[in-house]
């Protein structure tokens, strides 16, 4: 990506910029070129549908690590109202990857946490480019087991590559401090929402991905592994990654076949990027329709289907093929 651009978005930004051009023509000449704009403005209408309507799967991995994109502090300025943050696991420090508190939504309090990039090179370094340490994850549990305390709704928002791999993560209790949260939200006598807004990669997504609804922006990925490791793993060459983000099934369309999200959120023609108050409001939508739906359900028989659930993703079958032989 160049400029903010990417190599496939070329053809219409020259439309667009041509549109520009005849436009403040028109102004400067008093020149009636309406008809030729309206032509180029159908034209581009037409190439930005068939554009973002087929983009393959890397191009999509690519769009949700779009440095624009809408990031969880955002979503929560624009969906939830009196947002008070907290700080601290109350065992080592606070981690500025990620970020959670307590917040209004749609007049209900809730919990609301999630990891956190920068908008810039300064900001990336002090959030360590949204890579959560392991104190970010306790930190997290200790917000989410405060909202069981006080029967308060869980939203996670995640968008997150992976916790964070460094040496003094793993001295730190990377794996541990994982495994804690997702065995608590497992058991969490609470509803718990989850929703990817970009990346939802490795543990370091599942860690707050347990949820009894897990929705999923339009143009986020979700996956076990991010294309480029899995590339490297099995071809030794991360240039491959965009056959692996095909072979993973990692985008939303992917991922509701194969009933391991529960809704996609619409996304503004082009991505989140373009209008942060559209996908904000789109996820407002679904969060309410969600949280509706939960919150009418007994807690026990709650914690029982999300247990189910989790239980179930990844089934397989076997099937016997009968190959006749060849004479």
């Amino acid at each position: 990506m160049r400029n903010g651009l990417f190599e496939w978005e070329k053809p219409l930004y020259e439309l667009e910029l041509r549109i520009e051009e005849l436009q403040k023509f028109t102004a400067e000449k008093d020149i009636d070129l309406s008809r030729e704009i309206a032509t180029l403005e159908k034209r581009a209408e037409y190439l930005r549908r068939e554009i973002y309507e087929s983009l393959s799967a890397w191009q999509q991995v690519l769009l949700a690590r779009h440095p624009k994109r809408p990031t969880t502090l955002d979503y929560i300025e624009l969906i939830f109202d009196d947002f008070y943050e907290f700080h601290g696991d109350r065992n080592y420090r606070d981690d500025p990857a990620i970020v959670g508190g307590l917040a209004v939504f749609d007049g209900l309090p809730v919990t609301v946490i999630g990891p956190q990039k920068g908008r810039d090179t300064k900001e990336n370094i002090r959030r360590n480019f949204g890579l959560p340490h392991p104190e970010g994850y306790r930190k997290a549990l200790r917000l989410m087991e405060q909202a069981e305390k006080f029967r308060r709704p869980i939203i996670s928002l995640i968008d997150v590559v992976g916790a964070y791999p460094g040496v003094e993560a793993e001295e730190r209790g990377q794996g541990i401090a994982i495994a804690q949260s997702i065995r608590q939200m497992s058991f969490l006598e609470v509803p718990i929402v989850c929703v990817i807004t970009g990346e939802g990669g490795s543990g370091g997504a599942l860690a707050i991905g347990i949820g009894d609804r897990i929705l999923m922006l339009e143009h986020g990925w979700y996956s076990v592994i991010s294309p480029e490791m899995c590339a490297q793993i099995l071809w030794k060459d991360s240039s491959k990654a965009p056959e692996a983000a095909e072979a993973l099934k990692l985008t939303a369309t992917d991922l509701i076949g194969m009933d391991a999200i529960d809704g996609i959120v619409p996304e503004p023609l082009g991505g989140a990027h373009k209008n942060h108050q559209e996908a904000a409001a789109n996820l407002k939508v679904s969060l309410k329709e969600a949280l509706k739906e939960i919150l009418s359900i007994p807690v026990d028989v709650l914690v029982k289907q999300r247990l189910e659930r989790f239980r179930q993703l990844g089934e397989w079958q076997e099937k016997a093929v009968v190959v006749s032989e060849i004479k």
